[in-house]
């Protein structure tokens, strides 16, 4: 039997101004992986190309993989890298028995607000008895096209992402098994209006943590699979919100009421999911009385609303400059996306003095306050090509590529400059640049949720600062013009108020 497997993954912020080109795609290449160099890249990896792969083997299916594309969270993805990635899965659809899609669920493009609906409906119209599992990121805003266009799909339990490998492994299993005709998958699909904020979706903290794990407990109980949906808020698209969908064993009033049952808790919790952050110079207080206190490691300055996995920009100065204001001595930052002041500081050369204006270059259209560039005098201590392998369970086996990358020593405070966005969730990204995280004071993260996974275990304290940029947790702040209202929080200011019915769309597959 030959299974296509293929990966076409993007979170779209549709507020940010960072393109997303077929270069974004390629992870510094000129074009993105496919055949077999993906097949041996994803390979033995905590990726869902990994688990895919593991579980087409261990099935002894004959395994032609595809296009591997993915991109670090940005703006809408441009027309033509869209078209390129679909027509290479859709070749590969015609040549296979069946297929095995990494998908994240949150794709928007120029031209369609759902990428992967549409991509997937492409494939439903061309090769209509072809079987298709997509594995999805938790933070996926799911239609009714994905669902009506495969046949199997699950996502994450865990955010930050450490179950990627065996969300794929869970979903691949399940479609052999309908393949060999083990099981006869049904799938009911359902969505509430709740917009929940992204740092209050980390699945460490209730209520995400029970919902995830009520999910990891149909599945071990009476359902195939079982996946709820956070979604993602920074997608100004009208699905953009929390899902449900569950996978039976040709039971589909089952499905329903364990995917109601999920969405009930969500919605009844829904104040829950929401964060309010508190003003910056009160952050950068706390976190110097938090160095103060007894303990070891480093207090963590997290600077949220610039995450590139959100699809920030990773160049908003606010923060940095609180912490250079405030005197913090012994701080490590990563990072800032600044290609321009990386080339100046390479023609420097390591050991030299340099006058730069980081950051505050990407305009941010959808801010009604922009960042500006910040002058910085400082040192060149180091000039790196930018990669590493990732040691922790988020990605554990791939290698990634920053892009050449050096370090500023301005006073106390070293700073990574990067030429490719990446979010800082591993401290080999400080290691790869001659920074050793667990021996410094402060930590400055441009990071939300992930950084849980290598960061918080090594922490002294954590404090979440309200910058700037595109992935404000602070909605005010951002124009929704096509989400679908009423919807929480934006249209409910009493989160105790249950006399505001919700009412689940819903959509079964058989």
């Amino acid at each position: 039997m030959n299974i296509g497997i293929a990966m076409m993954s993007h979170e779209t912020n549709t507020f940010s101004p960072v393109i997303t080109d077929l270069a974004r795609f390629s992870g510094g290449r000129t074009q993105p992986l496919s055949g077999n160099e993906a097949l041996e890249t994803y390979r033995d990896t905590a990726s869902c190309l990994g688990g895919f792969i593991k579980i087409a083997s261990e099935r002894s299916a004959n395994m032609v993989h595809g296009i591997a594309a993915a991109a670090a969270p940005s703006g809408r993805v441009e027309n033509d890298a869209y078209e390129y990635i679909c027509d290479s899965i859709l070749a590969l659809a015609g040549q296979v028995d069946g297929l095995l899609l990494v998908l994240h669920g949150a794709m928007a493009t120029v031209e369609f607000d759902d990428g992967e609906g549409e991509l997937l409906q492409r494939i439903r119209a061309r090769h209509p008895n072809l079987p298709v599992c997509i594995a999805l990121d938790m933070h996926a805003n799911v239609t009714r096209q994905m669902v009506d266009n495969c046949d199997v799909l699950a996502g994450y339990h865990t955010y930050p992402h450490i179950d990627m490998d065996t969300t794929a492994e869970r979903a691949a299993n399940l479609f052999f098994d309908m393949l060999e005709g083990k099981s006869k998958p049904v799938m009911h699909w359902a969505t509430a209006p709740m917009l929940p904020h992204v740092m209050r979706q980390g699945t460490d903290d209730f209520p995400n943590n029970q919902l995830q794990q009520r999910a990891i407990e149909l599945e071990d109980s009476s359902c195939l699979a079982a996946s709820l949906f956070t979604g993602f808020p920074h997608a100004d698209i009208h699905a953009a919100g929390v899902s449900a969908v569950v996978i039976t064993n040709d039971d589909l009033d089952h499905a329903r009421t364990c995917a109601n049952e999920l969405l009930d808790f969500a919605w009844q919790q829904r104040a829950r999911f929401v964060y309010t952050a508190e003003d910056l110079p009160t952050s950068i207080a706390r976190a110097r009385s938090a160095q103060q206190e007894s303990g070891t490691g480093p207090v963590i300055i997290l600077d949220h609303y610039d995450n590139t996995a959100s699809g920030g920009t990773m160049d908003t100065t606010e923060v940095l400059a609180a912490v250079i204001d405030a005197k913090l001595n012994d701080v490590a930052v990563f990072g800032f996306y600044d290609p321009e002041v990386v080339e100046q500081m390479i023609h420097a050369g390591v050991g030299e003095q340099v006058t730069v204006k980081l950051g505050g270059k990407l305009p941010m259209p959808a801010l009604a306050t922009q960042s500006s560039p910040l002058t910085l005098t400082g040192e060149v201590v180091l000039i790196s090509n930018g990669k590493f392998k990732a040691q922790v369970a988020m990605s554990r086996g791939l290698t990634i590529n920053m892009g050449r990358a050096a370090v500023l020593r301005v006073g106390g405070v070293d700073i990574a400059v990067i030429s490719r966005h990446i979010e800082p969730y591993d401290p080999a990204c400080f290691r790869a640049l001659g920074m050793e995280p667990t021996q410094r004071k402060y930590l400055m993260l441009k990071s939300r949720i992930h950084y849980r996974v290598g960061f918080k275990p090594i922490a002294k304290a954590i404090i979440e600062c309200a910058g700037r940029g595109v992935c404000t947790s602070d909605y005010d702040e951002l124009e929704f013009n096509n989400v679908r209202r009423p919807i929480y929080p934006l249209d409910h200011t009493d989160a105790e108020d249950d006399t505001t019915r919700h009412e689940f769309e819903s959509q079964s597959r058989t």
